[in-house]
């Protein structure tokens, strides 16, 4: 009951701090990028308690508008991924790592179906992380995360990531306290090494509240279809819930740098999650502005010799 308490409390102050849940989308007349109003400041302390699960920043007027909203992106999604990849087949050694991290039941695995169900499947790279196996404890733990980046031309979608490393492992006991400090700044170096070869790191933390935890467990219990989803250890884990909560601003303060910042977006309603995603790969497709690349052949020349041979 106690853990129960801590969890209730934190999502109360997040309902109640300051600010907490407005939508807002705009600076004077100018409208704030999706990506500006989620991002976590580099070097700033983070309070999850501070951030209300259930809220809507900048976002739709509700379900079915949300819906739309995301459906409609799809098009606009899908031109600037192909423009990514034809320019990938050209050198353009540009690509995006989107990263997905949340507490059991915040969506990852519905955001990879509903956001990336708008891409063509054939440009992307998704991988799922589980507990590291016998191979994967041999080596050094961005070993397994290295063999898993995107290609040039690529949008890679992580299914919790090198966070692992810092989250399950500070709040199990997994590694002594000493090496994991060390792996904030070797993360952090990494994912610089990432930007400047040309990986656009898009990091989301997936802000799910205690009480919806619950419910979205219950949903697994009480429908035989969904029993696979669910295991032991998502009740021992929801006990550690304020550990894991600790462990996630620590590295959220960390590790919100301006190579690879955070963002935080509320899952308690999923509809807005999925938006949220798809509208900040969107902002970064547009800022990268993938073009065709040039042909290198004589086009009309080609198109003569193809019409004389019928």
């Amino acid at each position: 009951m106690a853990e129960a308490d801590k969890g209730t409390k934190r999502k109360g102050k997040g309902e109640t701090a300051k600010g907490a849940g407005k939508s807002r989308g705009r600076a004077g007349d100018q409208p704030v990028a999706l990506r500006e109003l989620l991002r976590i400041p580099a070097g700033k302390p983070v309070s999850l308690a501070s951030y209300d699960a259930r809220a809507t920043p900048a976002g739709p007027s509700g379900k079915a508008a949300g819906r739309e909203a995301t459906a409609q992106m799809g098009e606009r999604l899908a031109d600037l991924q192909e423009r990514l990849w034809a320019s990938g087949t050209a050198g353009d050694r540009r690509r995006i790592l989107l990263i997905l991290q949340g507490m059991d039941t915040s969506g990852k695995g519905g955001t990879v179906k509903h956001v990336i169900g708008l891409f063509n499947p054939s440009g992307c790279r998704i991988k799922a992380f589980k507990a590291p196996t016998s191979e994967e404890r041999g080596h050094p733990f961005l070993w397994r995360i290295m063999r898993a980046l995107p290609e040039p031309g690529e949008i890679g979608i992580f299914d919790r990531s090198q966070y692992e490393d810092v989250l399950a492992a500070r709040v199990r006991g997994l590694a002594p306290r000493r090496q994991l400090g060390g792996r904030y700044g070797q993360i952090n170096r990494f994912e610089e090494s990432l930007a400047e070869d040309g990986v656009t790191v898009v990091k989301c933390f997936l802000h799910i509240s205690y009480e919806e935890q619950r419910e979205r467990l219950l949903e697994r219990l009480d429908n035989p279809e969904k029993h696979w989803k669910f295991t032991m250890g998502d009740v021992e884990d929801r006990a550690l819930w304020p550990a894991y909560q600790e462990a996630y601003e620590i590295a959220l303060e960390r590790c919100s740098t301006d190579a690879a910042p955070w963002y935080v977006v509320p899952a308690d309603r999923k509809w807005y999650r999925n938006w949220a995603v798809s509208k900040l790969l969107l902002e970064h497709l547009e800022a990268l502005d993938p073009r065709y690349p040039k042909a290198d052949f004589d086009v009309a020349g080609a198109r003569e010799l193809l019409l004389a041979r019928g």
